[in-house]
């Protein structure tokens, strides 16, 4: 008999929420899984067609309307509402500056939510100082990853412009979060194909030790193995004692960006790969290690059905390679292409669980990682199909630090709208790594791959001496 509250049916959460919740506990600032954006257009708006194209959306999308609870025993669950019960204010930036609107949308982003049957989103139409007009949007990781943020965004303009333009047809509908949630948890109680993945991992894990590449050097492991007595220790500690955190973003340009995508439509890799290949190596030199670890975030988003049914579907795992200096560039690519396709075969696994396994394998003190810092690229773009129909109207989409992080640090690498150029957004403890350090990363990360795309027969090692 499947339980209820009030009337809806009950789900456990999914390995996907579970990771999230892993380091929720750990954080004394709950605010750490918020996601606030915001994406303005150029042009004038009807704020009462948005409204009702939010609500809209809303409706459309079970993933949007997912609440939480907590039994007797204090475990969590989740059921979908039918409808979210909310205000859509609306807030007039533009008679100030586009700093005080940023530090508003900053502070909103630092409020956690009241977890507990309550909306784990809310919205605000905003007018800006600039001229541009749209929405932020404020959510919970657990209900929300990247891509399903931009999906259901998309929707919004999709809803709002079939109302407004005559020739923009109305958007197809979501797919059903529900349906999705339920095969997880079917593959989570014991399938064949999860059996086949722990397989997977666990001959992985137990392969070798990997060992801890620092963002400027080995400093960090020689404390740990000092600290501990250990000259042969592989981990150390990336973390601070305080999980504050800031972003430090950088932007390259939209025709170096382009320089980037059309190597790697050429050669079939996807930019993922160049983006890891650059920051292993970058570690590689650092380290004098060929052995390196990041960890990288998976969208599980394959199909049509997962791209659209919303709710956070992200599992992040070690992804290690080891590449000797002898190894041509373009071979090392495909090195990584292969073990990524590997990796995406088996992503469904929980990683918590693969973290559990690994930190019984390899018996490391308290708080020990072999990883620097994570990698997520975020391929997908509003530009892409049916927004073309808007004309030239400009768009800007915004990105707003909650000001809490468990991690070290935190790569994202996106696309921004005006110019297709990409973003490198670093969220970063303010304690364990500094702007300076980032800005140096950066600045190699961007030689490695150019130096590589433009001489892909070149052996890793004479990359390093050229740059």
């Amino acid at each position: 008999m499947m339980r209820k509250r009030k009337g809806y049916t009950v789900y456990p959460l999914t390995a996907a929420q579970k990771f999230h919740f892993f380091y929720l506990d750990a954080c004394p600032n709950k605010a750490v899984v918020n996601i606030g954006t915001s994406l303005t257009i150029e042009a004038e708006i009807d704020f009462d067609i948005l409204r009702e194209s939010i609500l809209k959306a809303y409706e459309r999308s079970e993933g949007m309307r997912i609440q939480f609870a907590k039994d007797k025993e204090g475990v969590w669950y989740q059921y979908v509402v039918d409808e979210v019960k909310q205000e859509i204010p609306f807030v007039d930036f533009s008679k100030g500056s586009m700093e005080e609107a940023e530090k508003t949308m900053r502070e909103w982003t630092a409020v956690p939510f009241q977890r507990e049957d309550s909306p784990m989103s809310r919205m605000v139409m905003i007018q800006m100082p600039d001229g541009f007009s749209g929405v932020y949007l404020l959510a919970d990781h657990l209900i929300m990853d990247a891509q399903s943020m931009i999906c259901f965004l998309k929707d919004i303009i999709e809803l709002y412009s079939n109302r407004m333009f005559e020739d923009v047809p109305y958007p197809k509908e979501m797919t059903s979060y529900i349906e999705q949630l339920q095969k997880d948890l079917a593959y989570e109680a014991g399938s064949k194909a999860k059996e086949k993945d722990k397989a997977f991992f666990h001959k992985l894990i137990e392969s070798s030790e990997p060992i801890y590449n620092g963002i400027d050097g080995t400093a960090k492991l020689e404390l740990e193995r000092d600290r501990n007595n250990n000259p042969k220790l592989r981990a150390a500690v990336n973390i601070s004692d305080s999980v504050e955190s800031d972003l430090d973003i950088f932007h390259l340009e939209g025709e170096p960006t382009k320089r980037l995508m059309d190597f790697c439509s050429e050669r079939h890799i996807s930019l993922a790969c160049l983006l890891i290949m650059g920051l292993r190596t970058y570690f590689q030199k650092l380290n004098d290690n060929d052995d390196v670890s990041i960890n990288t975030a998976i969208a599980r988003r394959a199909t049509l059905k997962e791209k659209k049914c919303g709710g956070t579907r992200i599992h992040s795992f070690p992804f290690r390679t080891i590449i000797p200096k002898e190894t041509k560039f373009i071979d090392a690519l495909f090195q990584i292409r292969d073990q990524q396709n590997e990796l995406f075969r088996h992503a469904n696994y929980d990683p918590v669980a693969y973290f559990a396994h690994r930190g019984r394998v390899y018996q490391n003190p308290a708080g020990c990682t072999y990883e620097p810092m994570s990698l997520t690229y975020q391929p997908m773009t509003l530009k892409e199909k049916g927004l073309d129909k808007l004309g030239d109207i400009r768009y800007k989409t915004k990105w707003y630090p909650n000001g809490a992080t468990t991690q070290g640090m935190y790569l994202t690498v996106m696309h921004r709208p005006e110019d297709n150029g990409l973003d490198f957004n670093f969220e970063h403890q303010v304690k364990a790594v500094s702007r300076k350090q980032l800005e140096y990363l950066y600045y190699y990360l961007c030689k490695i791959m150019f130096k590589g795309i433009e001489n892909p027969n070149l052996c890793v090692g004479d990359i390093l001496k050229l740059i």
